[in-house]
């Protein structure tokens, strides 16, 4: 009797053990469901699959292990060394790891090895490294790579990469060799068989300049006939739904050695079989849409038009997100008259046949340098009470566009607004570009300029001395041609404004599940220049240098018959200064908030300290400067409520404060406040991700740059 109520005893226990699971379980599911109904995948289970962690590119994690009561206790778990693969480690790195099924993977040095580590100790578990080519000496983006892929292909991980010399990788994720029955053989020394696709003679074919080639056949090893073109990779492929998506990288505007180039096309290829599926016409063909936006031909011999930035997706809509740039030589477009579709561009592609399923085009005929230069953003918002899959695209001049991803329709009117026209003789400027209406810029100086609002006033005598530099000026917006250097205007130059600065080294981040986005921002303003015309001779016009307090900066700008070399705004060319200080009111390094809802900022602050250079100037003396924020860039990730954010160092700031403390920040995302640092081995560079392996959540931080023994490396932290 007493053994059978012991044993119904243990049932009614169990039962109820049963019940408590179940219902612990299904409240958890439900907690998860509700934490990530915004989300697209990528960061299910601790995971971080995709560069920006999830498909739409919010680097943003729910993973809250580490939070504000406990951050101060983070402790650092490892360093892991780029420079132990090799010379020449790029020391601004931007390979952010992905971590997927226990095990993170990442690039190194410019030859862009790829190396798997262990999450929990920062041990190497294997490396890959192509063979060496001619074409890969020879990548102007060598050391640029962002990072792999990942994909599951038969319940097996693959992980894909884009090399230098654009060669297409597939590899086992858990061994690294490359993959059986994949591609096409490479018909050079130390190259295998399979697992590798060389993704030129997909580029090159159809190509006119190509195809009219006649100084011999394809070599393998150069690649791109260097008469014709050249190609690199920079951002890596993005698999969605079993189609990698491959994109291509030029050579940087700033050191084009010539008008012609082969366009970016943008490929699928089939991630089982390394077969390619379909390519999409950036520079459209006769009878594609957007052909007649490429005048004087130039749609024939015109090329670059690179995409950049990394890509994102909806895997559920079928669409791959892309941005490019403009096309070859952008501070000239008399060669290339018209809006030159798909330049500058948001492009949503449908991944299984490549087909546009919409565009919106950012800018017109870029001859700004106003690439593209972060991925799109996919979050679903809700903007007058209504539910929307949202696209938020970022730019360098500080505006921000808000479109539904599944549609292309702009979350709010976006107005084309006329700008100043180009005098340069033979150029071609648009004579409209387009302005949200909202969101708000960064930085409310891009829609009206240097005006009084923004000049400096930090003493009545520097603003009466700023105002009278500045009636010598005509004042723009962002979209500010340069002038010839022979014009007889009454005034001396135009001077344009930006809010947001070259966002590649400073991506911004969002939060899915309160539609707030974060962005690294600086002001800038300048007087572009124009240079005389070659009479047709190509010329690297490296003697030319962009005055500024930053230092010289070389500008190598290609000229071939009339064409110029610009100073990009914010890079503090051209106007004069007093004794050092800036006419504008400065914003070196600022971190604003903003939500996607409403289109409106929620809160701005500086990050760092302003720099000693304004700070003891003699001129602001005994004066209560507002803070400018410090040097280098803010970059930031979401983790549960936590904004993570560290400084960074820019190419070429040398002039980094060696006092300033070098510190990771747990801030409040709602407000911008510090709640927890921890002290960091070395400046941070480009981005940083986490992950839960094991019951541990963990935090790692891509380091280098000055003052520092780590380049190109990697530091983890978390709690004890």
């Amino acid at each position: 009797m007493t053994k059978m109520m012991n044993v119904e005893l243990r049932h009614v226990r169990k039962q109820a053990l049963v019940f408590g699971f179940s219902l612990a379980f299904a409240l958890l599911i439900l907690s998860t469901a509700v934490a990530s109904a915004q989300r697209l995948t990528g960061t299910e289970n601790g995971e971080w699959r995709y560069l920006g962690g999830d498909a739409g590119h919010t680097r943003s994690s729910p993973v809250n292990q580490i939070n504000a009561e406990n951050f101060e206790n983070l402790q650092q778990q490892w360093i892991w060394r780029g420079d132990n693969f090799g010379p020449n480690v790029d020391y601004f790195n931007r390979s952010t790891p992905i971590y997927v099924d226990g095990i993170l993977y990442t690039q190194a040095t410019p030859r862009r090895q790829v190396i798997a580590i262990d999450p929990a100790t920062g041990e190497t578990l294997w490396a890959f490294r192509e063979p060496e080519t001619i074409r890969q000496q020879r990548s102007p983006r060598q050391a640029y790579g962002k990072g792999v892929a990942y994909a599951e292909v038969d319940g097996r991980g693959v992980i894909y990469y884009t090399s230098p010399a654009f060669f297409l990788w597939a590899l086992d994720a858990k061994t690294g060799l490359p993959l059986e029955s994949w591609g096409k053989p490479v018909p050079l020394d130390g190259f295998t068989d399979t697992g590798v696709r060389d993704m030129v003679p997909d580029l090159l074919e159809g190509w006119g300049p190509w195809e009219r080639w006649d100084e011999g056949t394809y070599d393998a090893n150069y690649g791109i006939p260097r008469e014709l073109g050249m190609v690199t990779s920079s951002a890596p492929p993005i698999v969605v739904n079993g189609v990698v998506v491959v994109l291509v990288g030029h050579q940087a505007s700033y050191g084009q050695t010539r008008i012609e180039n082969v366009p970016g096309d943008i490929m699928g290829v089939d991630a089982r079989t390394g077969e390619l599926l379909w390519k999409f016409h950036v520079i459209p063909r006769p009878g594609e849409f957007g052909h007649e936006t490429w005048e004087n031909d130039a749609w024939d011999w015109s090329g670059d038009m690179s995409s950049w930035a990394p890509a994102s997706a909806d895997p559920d809509l079928g669409l791959v997100y892309l941005v490019t740039n403009a096309s070859t030589v952008q501070y000239y477009a008399g060669h290339r008259p018209g809006h030159n579709l798909f330049g500058g561009s948001v492009l949503a592609l449908d991944v299984q046949t490549g087909e546009r399923r919409w565009h919106f085009q950012i800018h017109h005929s870029d001859q700004w340098n106003y690439d593209l230069p972060t991925p799109p953003m996919l979050m679903d918002l809700t903007v007058d009470g209504e539910r929307i899959p949202a696209l938020v695209q970022n730019t360098k001049q500080g505006l921000v566009f808000a479109f539904n991803r599944e549609t292309g329709e702009p979350l709010w009117p976006i107005e084309e607004r006329p700008v100043i026209q180009t005098q340069v003789p033979g150029n071609y400027t648009a004579a409209t570009q387009p302005y949200p209406t909202l969101p708000e810029p960064v930085d409310p100086i891009v829609l009206s300029g240097l005006t009084e609002e923004f000049v400096i006033d930090y003493t009545p005598d520097l603003k009466a001395q700023a105002q009278i530099i500045l009636s010598q000026y005509q004042i723009g917006g962002l979209y500010v041609p340069p002038l010839p250097l022979d014009h007889d205007n009454d005034f001396v130059n135009n001077v344009g404004c930006i809010g947001g600065g070259n966002v590649i080294p400073h991506p911004p981040v969002a939060d899915p599940t309160t539609g707030l986005m974060y962005a690294s921002h600086r002001r800038g303003c300048s007087a572009p220049t124009f240079l005389e015309p070659t009479s047709g001779v190509d010329e690297d016009h490296t003697e030319y240098a962009v005055p500024g307090e930053f230092g010289a900066v070389p500008n190598y700008t290609p000229t071939t018959g009339t064409t110029v070399a610009a100073w990009l705004p914010g890079s503090g060319g051209g106007l004069p200064t007093i004794e050092g200080l800036r006419i504008f009111k400065p914003m070196d390094n600022q971190l604003t908030a903003m939500d996607m809802n409403t289109g409106r900022r929620t809160w701005s602050l500086p990050v760092g300290e302003t720099p000693g250079r304004i700070r003891n100037h003699r001129l602001l003396a005994g004066v209560d400067v507002p803070n400018t924020g410090g040097i280098g860039w803010s970059i930031q990730m979401i983790a549960g409520d936590l904004l993570i954010q560290t400084r960074a160092l820019s190419q070429g700031e040398a002039q980094y404060d060696p006092d300033a403390p070098l510190e990771l920040h747990a801030r409040d995302k709602r407000t911008g406040e510090i709640v927890g640092s921890v002290p960091m081995p070395a400046p941070g560079q480009y981005g940083m991700m986490t992950y839960m392996h094991e019951g541990k959540q963990y935090i790692v931080v891509q380091i280098g740059s000055f003052r520092t023994d780590f380049p190109g490396s990697l530091v983890a932290f978390a709690l004890p």
